[in-house]
């Protein structure tokens, strides 16, 4: 008799199954004898141990086996005659108060994959972000370049602005203590760039070298220095030197230093301009993306599978220890997590996860290989030997599967935009590019 599928809540399901003793024995004894012809016990020859005693030996254990396997089957029998797809592991535990000479029951108790409806995309309200990039981002570009490889050139009697480098020594205390952490000598940082505490950079205006300060410093509660955290501290600071940033020109040496061997700017240029390019392509197809999901993900109504979205927290714990133990911070295996931190966001990646999957069956929206491979020439043109970054993701299974995996979200992204209400919105160079 085929077993009943009941609905316990929203996607929650439960089957009882039941599994003849007789059929448990047959196979247990099946398997043992299967055994005995390898068996090797002491005193007697392969093949010849009784049956009797590898029953003592690995009954138990064959059973437990058996009892497993055949549930398993009758589940999978169950799952398939109703067409359900399975959402995450199965529960299994015995059914109460149903012992029986004759059969064992259990109930399993599992998630299904919801019904997933593709939202009317006419509907749907998206914007598509564009920038400008002229002369201006152009030179916008070249001044960061020369500022990241600036000379700084230690001025007597200057006072110190943003963009300097200033040198000093500082004390920290906190309710007259030092504190680990808070004193250093000829210590340097740029000012302006943010790398101080906002209450330190801004005492360091101003002052010149052989300048003393004292001046209170708030640290933020969320401080990545525990015993700091919250707490407000007085810091003496002892200017040595204030140096002014001088820029390089934009010549042929500057060109050397940017890889360009024969100092040639003017193909230096080119190249600036390409990548100036190729990242504004990005990073504002990226935010346009960014603007279809979230729309795909709010017109989303149907419910996700909870095994699903637990999986997806616990891949966004590792995710962050792993981020941890890059930064440095001691036990971050064992450092607590909330996992509640990361519902929400799962809930959505699951979800979005499941209707864009649906609109790509439905729309036959899937990554062709001329759309693979384009998407490849077009990531390998920012290196020195194209040819060879392009050969690399072809004849790499998983390096080509991530691309197809970008690929298919483009196919999901355009076909979106060719459909939806969509306004064209303009975002300044410098935000687009995170300069400001």
């Amino acid at each position: 008799m085929q077993s009943v599928v009941e609905t316990l809540s929203g996607l929650e399901r439960r089957v009882e199954l039941s599994v003849a003793m007789a059929q448990i024995e047959q196979a247990v004894q099946a398997e043992l004898k299967r055994v005995s012809r390898t068996a090797k016990v002491a005193g007697f020859r392969p093949g010849k141990v009784p049956v009797s005693m590898l029953e003592r030996t690995h009954g138990p254990g064959i059973r437990y086996d058996v009892i497993n396997q055949q549930v398993s089957d009758k589940l999978q029998e169950t799952i398939a005659a109703a067409q359900l797809r399975i959402a995450g592991t199965p529960k299994l535990e015995p059914k109460a108060d149903s012992a029986s000479d004759e059969t064992m029951t259990f109930l399993a108790t599992f998630e299904v994959y919801p019904v997933v409806e593709v939202p009317d995309i006419s509907a749907l309200e998206v914007s598509r972000i564009v920038t400008s990039v002229g002369d201006t981002e152009f030179q916008r570009t070249v001044d960061i370049l020369r500022k990241q490889r600036a000379n700084y050139v230690a001025r007597d009697g200057r006072a110190a602005v943003d963009q300097d480098k200033v040198t000093l020594d500082f004390l920290g205390k906190i309710d007259g203590v030092p504190f680990e952490g808070g004193q250093a000598d000829d210590f340097s940082f740029v000012l302006g760039e943010g790398r101080m505490l906002p209450e330190f950079e801004e005492a360091a205006r101003g002052m010149k070298a052989g300048d003393v300060k004292v001046f209170p410093v708030h640290f933020p509660e969320d401080y990545a220095g525990k015993d700091v955290a919250g707490k407000k501290a007085e810091f003496t600071s002892t200017v040595k030197e204030v140096a002014e940033p001088v820029l390089p020109e934009f010549d042929a040496e500057f060109a050397k230093t940017l890889g360009e061997p024969d100092g040639n700017i003017d193909k230096l240029a080119a190249d600036i301009r390409g990548n100036i390019d190729r990242e504004s392509k990005a990073r504002t197809a990226a935010r346009t993306k960014t603007s279809v999901m979230d729309a795909l993900a709010q017109a989303a109504s149907f419910e996700v599978p909870k095994a699903l979205v637990d999986s997806e927290v616990q891949d966004r714990i590792a995710a962050a220890r792993e981020s941890l133990k890059e930064r440095g911070f001691p036990n971050a295996d064992k450092m607590p997590i909330p996992e509640e931190e990361f519902v929400a966001e799962a809930e959505r990646r699951v979800k979005l996860g499941l209707l864009v999957s649906e609109l790509i069956a439905k729309e036959q929206l899937q990554a062709k290989p001329e759309q693979v491979r384009a998407r490849i020439e077009e990531f390998a043109a920012s290196y020195e030997q194209p040819a060879q970054v392009v050969s690399y993701y072809l004849t790499d299974r998983a390096r080509r599967a991530e691309v197809e995996g970008i690929v298919l979200e483009d196919n999901v992204v355009q076909f979106v935009l060719g459909k939806a209400k969509v306004t064209e919105q303009e975002v300044p160079f410098e935000d687009i590019m995170g300069n400001r």
